[in-house]
């Protein structure tokens, strides 16, 4: 596993508060080999002084930082998303440590991948959590497990790190066999957009409860892992259904 795998990896933060936390993080990424950095509606000046003094030497990482306004966006071209978090869900979430989750952010030759990290006070919501396919909480002590968002990047930005180094490499296994490429996270989202407008019209959901039952159904399909083809092949069993809804009539 060579350290060009690392040039594929977003480091991505949800909604940052501290100018001195997007300083320090993009110190640590560059002290690990990372430089994709992609900010979600930043609640910070990424170009402040504060911001300059933590980075240090790692001033174009925080220049060549990308802004935008949603996850979604953050994720797009992605294939794979781990996100961070100590959130319990009403729906079983499996939660694994970085160095068990994070070989998998980088097992590949070619996908680009995101690390989504949420905001200093509130973490990421359950619809940030939506979007991820795998998820990581880091082990702290009892005492005081929450740790600073800085320090948790820092955790995993040094785990990736050592997944590069001829020492570190081991055998990964990935969670879904399959040859085929996995799909692009932006065509899973279309996906499940189109999904839930065919269940909300053929009256499967109530719009009262269409994010909770979503919510199972995003759980199913990115454990799958699907490949591009197999997204192709179930959005045209939903078009297939939008074609009989409006008269079109079954085929033989």
């Amino acid at each position: 596993m060579s350290q060009s795998a690392l040039s594929r990896v977003r480091i991505v933060l949800v909604e940052p508060a501290g100018a001195l936390n997007v300083g320090s993080i993009a110190r640590v990424m560059k002290n690990m080999g990372l430089h994709h950095l992609v900010l979600v509606n930043p609640q910070c000046d990424r170009t402040s002084e504060e911001a300059r003094r933590m980075a240090v030497h790692a001033a174009d990482v925080l220049e060549g930082a990308t802004i935008v306004t949603s996850l979604p966006e953050a994720l797009k071209g992605c294939h794979r998303a781990i996100a961070t978090t100590a959130r319990t869900r009403a729906i079983a979430t499996t939660l694994e440590s970085p160095k068990t989750a994070l070989p998998w952010l980088i097992d590949t030759t070619t996908e680009h991948s995101a690390l989504i990290f949420g905001s200093e006070e509130h973490g990421l919501s359950n619809e940030d959590l939506n979007y991820a396919q795998r998820f990581i909480c880091i082990p702290s002590s009892p005492e005081y497990s929450s740790l600073n968002l800085a320090q948790a990047v820092a955790v995993c930005c040094y785990e990736l790190y050592g997944l590069t180094q001829e020492k570190a490499i081991q055998p990964v296994v990935s969670p879904s066999p399959t040859d085929e490429t996995v799909a692009a996270i932006d065509s899973l989202e279309n996906y499940y957009q189109h999904l839930e407008t065919v269940l909300l019209n053929i009256g499967y959901l109530y719009p009262h409860t269409a994010t909770s039952r979503m919510e199972k159904f995003r759980r199913l399909f990115n454990r799958a892992s699907l490949s591009e083809p197999e997204v192709a092949m179930l959005r045209g069993i939903l078009r297939q259904m939008e074609w009989v809804m409006k008269g079109g009539g079954m085929k033989n």
